[in-house]
């Protein structure tokens, strides 16, 4: 009799053992998780931002859809005013005023952006990013804004689910990681 309860009690043991390893383990997986899933989407993010702000130099505004950004960044070019003397000299010096144009390709090649994979979410097996753009009145006058961004419950993949709240009170897989806002016009990111 006293074997079996010797056996019982190694058994509940190492149940317990493993039972409080993995309460510890959960969510020390589950932080290490999100910090990365979230810095790679945060990076990708960040290039989209670069990108529509290369858009907007040349077009004026920014792009409501990932073709039309694509297209003109392949196809468009960016013009820069080159300024040769001084406009605001009072003895009326002269000066030339000259737009070169650079291609925007190289501009988003220059930072290291690859164009043909930039709407696709990290970690996510395909999905795309949400990407809305327009025009609104902000002290009366017409601005342009932009918003680009992702739920969270479509990269974090087993964690994508709200239970995981217990380890993060700030964790909500319905809420997005964006830069930009449609009510608004700044390009700041959530996670500034």
């Amino acid at each position: 009799m006293k074997t079996v309860i010797s056996i019982i009690t190694i058994i509940g043991i190492i149940v317990l053992g493993y039972l409080l390893y993995d309460s510890i383990r959960e969510p020390i997986a589950f932080k290490n998780e999100k910090e990365k899933r979230e810095q790679a989407v945060i990076n990708k993010l960040k290039k989209i931002r670069e990108v529509q702000e290369v858009y907007r130099a040349v077009t004026g505004d920014f792009a409501g859809n990932f073709d039309s950004l694509k297209h003109v960044i392949r196809t468009g070019q960016i013009p820069i005013l080159k300024v040769e003397g001084d406009p605001d000299d009072p003895t009326g010096g002269e000066f030339t005023v000259d737009t070169l144009y650079f291609s925007a390709a190289d501009s988003v090649e220059s930072l290291g952006i690859n164009l043909d994979s930039l709407e696709y979410v990290p970690y996510s097996s395909g999905a795309t990013f949400d990407i809305s753009a327009d025009t609104m009145t902000y002290q009366q006058t017409l601005v342009n804004v932009v918003e680009v961004g992702v739920q969270r419950k479509k990269f974090m993949g087993k964690y994508a689910d709200a239970r995981f709240a217990k380890y993060d009170n700030s964790y909500d897989p319905d809420s997005k990681l964006k830069f930009g806002n449609m009510e608004s016009p700044n390009t700041a990111g959530n996670w500034e």
